[in-house]
């Protein structure tokens, strides 16, 4: 199909490559480093790339990321646009200052294409919330919407995609330092699951906590109720994705499925990324669905 503009993102929209690539949305890869290696964020086009990236946790090599730099976005940018115009939806500023780089470089790329446009939307997302915003404006594009209309839409909805999540293992916050050893331990003592969201500045805050995974896929599923534009009766997307948990992904999407029945299609269950998963470590599982503006 053609398009009057090109769709762009990045790699933390922890969607498969394959369904990204199929909807005609540019990527640009993140990266993160383990023992002086780079390893890029793949996206699943490496069926090795997940189980690899888990095994440096379980050895107790913490990866380590660093934003996109200027020079990346000049290089990504003056690609595309030697194509057409193009719509950049970035990674969300309140997890990384990345969407500065490539604001900067959109910049310094008008005055060398004077006939093209090139926005930059800060997604204030993550994940695969940051996926389901991106997907969103796919939607758009394919049913003819512009650009700018496009970017009008994002820039005043990217705060009503909700990210709702909780942990099943505190062992990787104990070693990345986010929480201390006695807490940790006396968290994986009494099975507390910390419950966390995004804010309206897209950064994670820790909110609340749990006993068990029961109580924290009930509470996940309330909270989903409380928020989801027309609450029960939501009939939105709605994704789910978790980091080397299948099972408890599976059981929040029995959960969210039976609460809500008249959702867009079956929830989604997509895995959390390397860059995504550097912070979150093994054992979190997350929700995301349109809701009210965050708090």
């Amino acid at each position: 199909m053609s398009y009057s503009f090109q769709l762009s993102c990045e790699s933390t929209v922890d969607l498969p490559y394959s369904y990204v690539a199929g909807r005609d949305i540019s990527v640009l890869f993140y990266s993160y480093m383990v023992d002086g290696k780079e390893y890029v964020d793949d996206m699943l086009r490496d069926p090795e790339a997940l189980p690899r990236f888990y095994r440096f946790i379980e050895e107790g090599k913490l990866p380590t990321t660093s934003q996109i730099n200027t020079f990346q976005y000049l290089d990504y940018f003056r690609e595309l646009l030697q194509k057409g115009d193009v719509l950049h939806v970035a990674f969300g500023t309140g997890m990384t200052p990345s969407v500065e780089n490539a604001r900067e470089a959109a910049a310094q790329l008008r005055e060398e294409f004077p006939d093209r446009k090139l926005a930059v939307v800060d997604s204030y997302c993550s994940s695969s919330g940051y996926g389901l915003l991106t997907d969103m404006a796919a939607d758009m594009r394919d049913e003819g919407k512009s650009l700018e209309e496009i970017e009008a839409w994002l820039n005043a909805n990217s705060k009503k995609v909700h990210h709702q999540f909780f942990s099943v293992d505190l062992k990787y916050f104990k070693r990345s330092g986010r929480v201390s050893g006695p807490t940790a331990t006396i968290g994986a003592l009494l099975n507390i699951c910390p419950i966390m969201r995004l804010d309206n500045a897209g950064r994670i805050v820790a909110y609340d906590k749990v006993r068990g995974k029961k109580a924290a896929v009930k509470y996940t599923v309330n909270a989903m109720a409380e928020h989801a534009q027309g609450g029960v009766d939501y009939d939105g997307r709605c994704y789910i994705c978790n980091s080397n948990c299948r099972a408890d992904a599976e059981a929040l999407k029995a959960a969210v499925e039976e609460k809500f029945p008249k959702l867009r299609g079956k929830v989604v269950i997509t895995e959390i990324g390397t860059i995504i998963a550097s912070h979150s470590g093994p054992g979190t599982v997350a929700v995301f669905f349109m809701g009210d503006e965050r708090e």
